[in-house]
C-alpha cells in the first residue's frame, strides 16, 4: 500500500520532516521565507492526500475544488481564518490547526512587547548603537511603568488567560472583554469582566488577543481609540485585521494614544514605507508570536499528528470543523 501523499507549502527543518518519512510520501515547497506560488499549490492540491499550510496561504474554494483526495488540511498555526472551513467540510475534509502549544511562548512575546513599548527598550538600543550617548540625563528616554497599572485584554482565550498570569507578577489589575466570561480566570488570576468601552476607558495597556471574526473585525477604530488614556500603549498581537490601522495612526499622530506595539498588520508583509514604521512612538514585529525554535517545532509535530490520525480513521487531535 502506498504511502499518503503529503505537500507542505514552505521547507520545514529535516529534523522534524524526516521523522514521518517512513509514514508518509512527502514533499514541501522549496523555500521556508517564499510563500508558495498558486498555481504549484493548485497542482499539489490535486494529487496530495493532506495539506500543511501557513497562516498565510489562502485556502478557498478554488483550492478545495482540486482537493479530490485531500482527507486533511493541517493549519500550522492557532488562527485558521485564511481557510474557508464551511466549504471543506461540505468536501469532508478536516481542518485542524495547532493551539495550546503555542500559548505559553505567545503570551511571553505579547508581554516581551508590551515591555519593550512601555519601556522604549527598541527605542534606546538603537540610540546606543548610533552613537547618541553622549551623557547621563534625568528623563533620557524615560519610558512608563508597567507594575502596579492596569492591563486591559481583549479576547481572554488561552493566550489571553497566560497574558493575565504575567501580568499578576507585576501586580496589575487585570480587566479583560471576552465573548462570555471566564470565572476561574476571575477566581485564579483577580481578572475582572468589564464592557469593551469600561475597558478602553480605565486601561493604561490595551492588549488585543481577540480571535478575527466579523465580530472582531476592525473592533479597534477611531472611537475605540478615542476612548483610550492618552497616556495608553496598545499591543495587538493577534490578528492585524482587528484594526483600522489609518485610526490607529491617526491616534498616535495626534497624541490621543501615548505608543503602540505591533506583531500583526492588516497586509502582511508591511513594507518599510508603511506609515505606522515612520512613526517613533511604534514598535513592530514580523508576526513571531509563536516564534521559538521548541514551539514551532511542536506545532509542527502536532500537523503530522493530525494527518496521521485521520489517515487512521481516528479523530484529529485539534479539529476545526464545527
Amino acid at each position: 500500500m502506498s504511502k499518503p501523499y503529503v505537500y507542505i507549502t514552505r521547507s520545514l527543518p529535516e529534523d522534524v520532516v524526516n521523522q514521518f518519512q517512513d509514514i508518509f510520501d512527502i514533499h514541501m515547497w522549496d523555500y521556508e521565507e517564499k510563500p508558495v506560488e498558486r498555481e504549484t499549490l493548485l497542482q499539489e492540491a490535486n494529487k496530495a492526500d493532506a495539506l500543511i499550510t501557513m497562516l498565510s496561504d489562502k485556502v478557498d474554494e478554488e483550492l478545495l475544488h482540486e482537493c479530490n483526495q485531500v482527507k486533511v488540511i493541517a493549519n500550522l498555526a492557532v488562527g485558521y481564518d485564511n481557510i474557508d472551513v464551511q466549504k471543506a467540510d461540505e468536501k469532508g475534509i478536516t481542518i485542524t490547526n495547532t493551539p495550546d502549544v503555542l500559548t505559553e511562548t505567545t503570551a511571553d512575546l505579547t508581554f516581551s512587547l508590551l515591555m519593550a513599548t512601555a519601556r522604549r527598550i527598541v527605542e534606546a538600543a538603537e540610540y546606543v548603537k548610533e552613537g547618541q550617548w553622549k551623557n547621563w540625563a534625568p528623563l533620557l528616554l524615560a519610558g512608563k511603568d508597567i507594575h502596579h497599572k492596569t492591563i486591559g485584554i481583549v479576547g481572554m482565550g488561552r493566550i489571553g488567560e497566560a497574558v493575565a498570569k504575567r501580568a499578576t507578577g507585576f501586580n496589575m489589575d487585570i480587566l479583560y472583554h471576552n465573548r462570555s466570561r471566564k470565572e476561574h480566570a476571575e477566581q485564579e488570576l483577580g481578572a475582572k469582566y468589564v464592557s469593551f468601552d469600561d475597558l478602553l476607558e480605565q486601561s493604561d495597556y490595551v492588549v488585543c488577543l481577540a480571535p478575527l471574526t466579523k465580530e472582531t473585525k476592525g473592533m479597534f477604530d477611531q472611537k475605540a481609540f478615542e476612548k483610550m488614556k492618552s497616556t495608553a500603549i496598545f499591543v495587538n498581537a493577534s490578528r492585524g485585521a482587528n484594526v483600522d490601522e489609518e485610526a490607529l495612526y491617526k491616534a498616535l499622530e495626534d497624541g490621543e494614544i501615548q505608543a503602540a506595539g505591533l506583531d500583526v498588520f492588516a497586509q502582511e508583509p508591511i513594507s518599510s514605507d508603511h506609515p505606522l514604521l515612520q512613526l517613533e512612538n511604534v514598535v513592530a514585529l514580523p508576526h513571531i508570536g509563536s516564534s521559538s525554535e521548541e514551539t514551532r517545532k511542536n506545532m509542527m509535530e502536532l500537523c503530522f499528528e493530525n494527518i496521521q490520525r485521520v489517515w487512521n480513521g481516528q479523530e484529529a487531535k485539534t479539529k476545526v470543523n464545527p
